[in-house]
């Protein structure tokens, strides 16, 4: 229950989407063109749990694109592509924007793709990503962004799974320091892959041009220009409110990826809701979403929210530091008058890190700037009092999941900015009825720590199934609590209705009997002035069944003997969260290992150190660093199989 107390119009708002969730919703889908309104808001016997929007008929691509081109904003800017790594940008204006992708969804069409088919994406981020997503959706067809530069085995699988009529990729993907070239990837993963696509549409890029195979592969630019030259130009295909837009693939516990699907009518609502609420973001204005499209908040706000509400959404092929440096992303929200951004809790950390007085934040103008939001995974209280400290603007660490497609919990701008708790992700959006459960299914009292679990039915924008398996869905979400949605997260839920997220309940450790939080405990070394990010894994142990371990990377220039932050780091947890925590090993190491998109692979680092098997994780930036953190348990008599 969230308190009704709670300043603005958020606990209105929650409790009328609570309380007669039919018409909330109905009235939320207005602010969508249909080509046939929805007369009902949700179908609770289709699907495992529901089907929303279930007579509604419309097009996404035409919805985030072409009712702007046709209308006001037609010469309003769409995109503002940033990309400091090859030192060019671009703006496309909704007009254009249209026009190509109108001019690739007839190339799809000539290549026999349709509504219904899957496409696959393999791409960095380049403006032609979203033109491809978008004319996917244009045709009705589903698209399935792979993150660009992924290994070869996983695309595979992938493509298996999928079964795309077409691939979309691009020659290669730039890092500050190197170029991954993407077509041998691609190559390796159709000949691993049982399904082959029927088609290769390949963008050039001049770092690194890619052979093509004769038969398969298709020039990008050179048959978009062609069908320019032929003035051809594919139509907005409607569809129903409950087919797929996209299916996006995230881990699963077997081996085989999990294919996320995304609706399109639900989707679109949540997500149209959302930019003014949550957000507080207006149209016209510049929304700036640090991510990739590879990845959940990619789509969600890199492509379709922002271009949904009519804003202008900057399209970043940078890194938060080293391109040039850790003002990157304050150059890049004073020179495109951003109001709002959106990054990871790990991005901040770099530049943190990077630039501990905040002094590059001071050489740009951020006048236009209102808003930092961050997710991704749990945003240390010291990080975010930094933020604040350094930007004199409200930091707002919010929570969501691939799965759910939007955010779970946020403190709504848009309503009227709520008191903030450091460390706590706020209050549920609407449709989000959050409990926290014991192992037994039972709800806890205010304050206590257990499972965090979403009542059914999920609200609009979540997934309604697991690609191609029903039965998969249901025994991976929705059988452990009977009548919610397991989000395997872990936390609290405070007197406030506030929810605190500690981490994945694999990472709730049991010391002695005592079930204990790494995330507490992380959120206290990461308080440490020294310290500039960190890990806490349960190490086996025989006595206790499992202890703690800290890892932590130190801010940068920092010339204090190691030994002694470490000596002061144990104190530390003993002092604030006590000696049942057994927390009697720190230590200091360069660097984290990471996915791709900055999430710390504790699971992997865990399995080092109980020397059990392990395996390279398919999405980790850098292999080397796994090497490293072996020889740091090692030296503590740790040691790894």
């Amino acid at each position: 229950m969230t308190d009704a107390s709670l300043p603005g119009r958020y606990p209105e708002i929650y409790a009328a989407a609570s309380g007669d969730p039919e018409r909330f919703w109905l009235q939320a889908a207005e602010a969508l063109d249909w080509t046939r309104a929805p007369t009902r808001a949700f179908e609770p016997e289709a699907g495992p749990y529901g089907r929303w929007f279930p007579d509604g008929e419309l097009n996404a691509c035409h919805n985030a694109v072409d009712r702007h081109a046709d209308g006001a904003r037609a010469e309003q800017p769409a995109i503002r592509y940033d990309s400091p790594v090859t030192g060019t940008g671009r703006t496309i204006s909704y007009r254009e924007l249209r026009d190509e992708i109108a001019a690739l969804a007839a190339v799809l069409a000539d290549l026999g793709v349709a509504k219904g088919d899957r496409v696959v994406l393999y791409m960095p981020m380049v403006p032609e990503a979203l033109v491809g997503m978008l004319a996917c959706a244009r045709l009705g067809a589903v698209h399935s962004v792979v993150f660009g530069g992924f290994a070869a085995n996983e695309l595979a699988v992938r493509l298996d799974d999928a079964r795309p009529k077409l691939v979309l990729a691009a020659s290669c993907g730039i890092e500050p320091n190197r170029v991954v070239a993407y077509k041998p990837l691609l190559d390796a993963a159709i000949a691993r892959a049982g399904h082959k696509p029927e088609a290769c549409l390949i963008l050039q890029r001049p770092q690194c041009a890619a052979a093509l195979s004769e038969g398969r592969d298709r020039d990008w630019a050179e048959a978009v220009a062609a069908a320019r030259a032929a003035g051809r130009s594919a139509p907005c295909v409607p569809v129903s409110a409950t087919d797929p837009l996209y299916i996006l693939y995230t881990s699963g516990t077997t081996g085989k990826p999990k294919g996320v699907v995304r609706d399109t009518g639900g989707y679109l609502a949540a997500l149209a809701w959302s930019m003014p609420n949550l957000y507080g973001v207006a149209p016209g204005e510049t929304y700036f979403c640090a991510s990739d499209i590879g990845w959940v908040v990619g789509h969600s706000y890199i492509v379709y929210a922002p271009l949904l509400h009519g804003c202008t959404s900057v399209l970043y092929e940078g890194k938060p530091v080293g391109t040039p440096d850790a003002g990157a992303f304050w150059r890049v929200v004073s020179e495109h008058k951003v109001a709002c951004l959106f990054t990871a809790p790990t991005a901040l950390r770099a530049i943190k890190k990077e630039d501990p007085e905040g002094a590059r934040v001071g050489a740009y103008d951020l006048s236009a700037f209102r808003s930092l939001f961050l997710a991704g995974e749990r945003a240390d209280p010291d990080s975010v009092a930094w933020a604040e400290r350094v930007l004199d603007r409200p930091v707002i660490d919010h929570w969501w999941q691939t799965e759910t497609g939007w955010p779970i919990a946020g403190n709504p701008i848009g309503l009227g900015l709520l008191p903030v708790k450091h460390g706590s992700t706020c209050v549920p959006m609407p449709g989000y009825r959050v409990e926290v459960l014991d192992e037994g299914g039972k709800p806890v009292p205010a304050g206590t720590m257990g499972t965090i679990a979403i009542r059914l039915p999920l609200p609009p924008g979540c997934l309604p199934t697991l690609w191609g398996s029903d039965a998969r869905m249901r025994a991976s979400y929705l059988a452990t609590f009977p009548g919610y949605y397991d989000t395997s997260d872990a936390g609290v839920i405070d007197g406030d209705g506030y929810i605190t997220v500690l981490g994945r309940t694999d990472d709730i450790i049991n010391v002695a009997g005592h079930r204990l939080s790494t995330g507490g405990m992380e959120a206290v070394l990461a308080g440490h002035p020294d310290v500039a990010e960190c890990a806490v894994i349960g190490i086996r142990d025989a006595l206790k069944g499992e202890v703690p371990c800290g890892f932590v990377v130190l801010k940068a220039h920092v010339a204090r003997d190691p030994a002694e932050i470490e000596r002061e780091l144990v104190a530390r947890v003993r002092d604030e969260i006590g000696p049942v925590a057994a927390f009697k090993l720190a230590l200091t190491v360069p660097r984290l290992p990471k996915t791709r998109s900055g999430k710390i692979l504790r699971a992997t680092m865990k399995r080092i150190a109980d020397h059990e098997p392990w395996t390279m994780p398919a999405t980790i930036d850098d292999a080397g660093v796994l090497d490293e953190i072996g020889e740091s348990l090692k030296g503590r008599g740790i040691g790894s199989a």
